[in-house]
C-alpha cells in the first residue's frame, strides 16, 4: 500500500508540473502584452516600457517561467518603480485591476465556492446513490419507469433553469423563503444556511441525475455477475446481498466521479455563483476574464487543476481500500 501511495503521489506531482507549464505557456506565452493589459490603456509606451520591466517581461520565456515557480514555492518581489513589493508564497501574482495578491484574493473567495460544493455534493451523493439504488432494485417497475424518466429530465435540465424555477417557486410563489443573499458562515450560521439551502438543491440535484443513472448500471452490472447468483442459490437473504455486495461494485465509480466533480467545483461553480450571487471562485473568474485580468485567471485555473488531481489520488487511494487487488497493481 504505501507504494502505491508514493507511485500515485509522484505521478500526481508531474501531472501538476505539466499543467503549470501548459496554463503558463497558454496565458503568457499567447499573443497579446501582458505590460499593456496590466497598465491598461490609456498608458503611454513609456509606461508601458517601465511596466514590461517591473513585471520581468523583458526576459527570456524561460526566466520568465523560473520566477513563477519561484513564487509558488518561496514568494517573489515586485518592483513598484518606486520601491519593492514582497508577494508571499505560494505568490500567484498580482491581479491587475486591484494589484492585490491573487492567493489572498483566492483565499478569501474560496469558503464561498467550498460550502456550495461540500453541501452540494452530499445532496448529488445521498440522492443520486439513493435513486440509482432504487431503480435497480425495482427494474420493470413503475418506480423504475418514474425515476428513469425523472433522472432523464434532471440531466438535460441546465442548472440554471433549475435555479429559477426554486426561486421563481419556493421565494416568489409560496414564499417561504426571502431571495438568497450570501452570508458568511463566521458572521451568522443560521443565516449562511437558509441562504445556501436554494443552490444547495439546485446544483445537487442537476448533479444527481448522472449519480442515479451511475449507481443503477453499476448496480445492475454487478447483480448479474456469477457470485450473487451463488449467493441467492444459498439462500443469502436480499437484504444482505445488495448491502454487502451489489454496493460494492456500484461504490467504485461513483467514488471516481466524485472526486472529479468536486475537485471541478473548487474552479467554481459559474452559473450557480452567478444565478445566486455567491461572491465564490466561478464569479471571481467570470470577472477576470471579462476584464483581462490574467493573473486571476491562472491562478483560479491552476487551483482547479489541484483540486481536480488531489481529488483524483484520493479516489485512488479509497479504490484502494475498497479493492486491496487495486494496490497490487
Amino acid at each position: 500500500m504505501t507504494r502505491y501511495v508514493l507511485k500515485r503521489l509522484a505521478g500526481a506531482a508531474l501531472v501538476l508540473l505539466a499543467l503549470s507549464v501548459l496554463v503558463y505557456a497558454l496565458f503568457y506565452v499567447a499573443p497579446g502584452d501582458p505590460a499593456r493589459l496590466a497598465c491598461g490603456e490609456r498608458c503611454n509606451p513609456q509606461q508601458i516600457a517601465q511596466v514590461r520591466a517591473q513585471l520581468g517581461l523583458n526576459e527570456s520565456v524561460f526566466a520568465q517561467y523560473f520566477h513563477f515557480l519561484q513564487g509558488v514555492f518561496a514568494g517573489r518581489d515586485y518592483s513598484t518603480g518606486t520601491g519593492v513589493l514582497h508577494c508571499d508564497a505560494p505568490c500567484l501574482g498580482l491581479s491587475y485591476q486591484t494589484d492585490q495578491q491573487v492567493t489572498v484574493l483566492i483565499l478569501d473567495r474560496l469558503p464561498a465556492t467550498a460550502s456550495l460544493a461540500l453541501g452540494a455534493m452530499v445532496i448529488w451523493l445521498v440522492v443520486g446513490i439513493g435513486a440509482g439504488l432504487l431503480s435497480a432494485l425495482r427494474r420493470g417497475g413503475v418506480t423504475e419507469r418514474l425515476l428513469t424518466v425523472l433522472t432523464l429530465a434532471g440531466t438535460g435540465t441546465p442548472v440554471f433553469i433549475l435555479g429559477l424555477l426554486l426561486l421563481m417557486a419556493v421565494c416568489a410563489y409560496l414564499q417561504w423563503l426571502p431571495f438568497p443573499s450570501y452570508v458568511p458562515l463566521g458572521e451568522d450560521p443560521e443565516q449562511w444556511a437558509w441562504n445556501m439551502l436554494l443552490p444547495w438543491l439546485a446544483l445537487g440535484f442537476f448533479e444527481s441525475a448522472k449519480y442515479a443513472r451511475l449507481t443503477r448500471s453499476s448496480t445492475l452490472e454487478t447483480l448479474a455477475e456469477d457470485h450473487i447468483r451463488t449467493f441467492r442459490a444459498y439462500g443469502v437473504g436480499e437484504g444482505s446481498v445488495v448491502a454487502r455486495h451489489a454496493l460494492r461494485g456500484a461504490v467504485p465509480p461513483v467514488i471516481a466521479l466524485s472526486a472529479i466533480d468536486l475537485g471541478t467545483m473548487f474552479g467554481g461553480a459559474v452559473l450557480t455563483e452567478s444565478l445566486f450571487g455567491i461572491p465564490g471562485l466561478g464569479k471571481t473568474l467570470i470577472d477576470g476574464v471579462r476584464t483581462i485580468d490574467l493573473p486571476v485567471v491562472v491562478g483560479i485555473v491552476l487551483l482547479t487543476g489541484v483540486a481536480v488531481v488531489l481529488a483524483n489520488v484520493v479516489a485512488d487511494l479509497l479504490y484502494a481500500l475498497a479493492d486491496r487487488r487495486v494496490a497490487l497493481t
